[in-house]
């Protein structure tokens, strides 16, 4: 059986992403999927041990994750898994491929509930930078999104929110807790110094 063509696909999905996105998505961007989702995607399946037919999958659900963010915000997931189930076989993916992925992308919705290893991975992977040194600097962008889309916070909302999500998130992979709990954990601390500083 001939192997799906995860290029062309994934050129697919992040050409629609560069052309189609809101300039408003200063979070939820191409370079979100392209930078940091697929990368942190990659790197926890190398140390879970997934293998290559897996991988294919698990890849092509990280570039179609935010995909339907072209068509609306609410709800994404669902348009992206749609846009998915349409387009793919084109591609060469069976119709247990499509499957597998629009799982994959369901399964970034929030609150998380990931059912499989791969759909675990991608959880993990779109939330990688809850314990990356940059998270400060992303979380600002997804706070002025909110705000371009009408949905703006005062210092103290914001942080408390922000922290109370931190708070109660977790990592569903072992190789995730280990490359990125030590780091949530110094954010945890920098929003509760923020929060605790911000005029009430």
């Amino acid at each position: 059986m001939t192997r799906p063509d995860f290029e062309q696909a994934s050129l697919y999905a992040l050409g629609r992403l560069e052309r189609e996105l809101s300039p408003r998505l200063l979070y939820h961007s191409l370079r979100h999927t392209r930078d940091d989702v697929l990368p942190a995607a990659e790197r926890l399946a190398a140390l879970e041990g997934v293998n290559r037919d897996d991988l294919l999958l698990l890849r092509t659900g990280a570039v179609y994750h935010d995909i339907g963010f072209v068509v609306q915000c609410a709800d994404h997931e669902e348009a992206g898994a749609q846009i998915a189930a349409e387009v793919l076989p084109r591609f060469g993916y069976t119709a247990e491929h499509v499957r597998v992925t629009r799982d994959l992308i369901l399964a970034t919705r929030l609150p998380q509930s990931p059912r499989t290893l791969l759909e675990e991975i991608l959880a993990d992977a779109d939330l990688d930078v809850l314990g990356r040194d940059d998270f400060l600097i992303r979380n600002q962008a997804l706070r002025d999104e909110q705000a371009a889309h009408g949905r703006p916070t005062g210092d103290a909302e914001w942080y408390a929110s922000q922290l109370k999500f931190l708070e109660t998130h977790h990592y569903f992979t072992a190789a995730a807790r280990t490359l990125r709990e030590a780091r949530k954990a110094k954010n945890i601390a920098a929003l509760r110094e923020l929060l605790a500083s911000s005029p009430k």
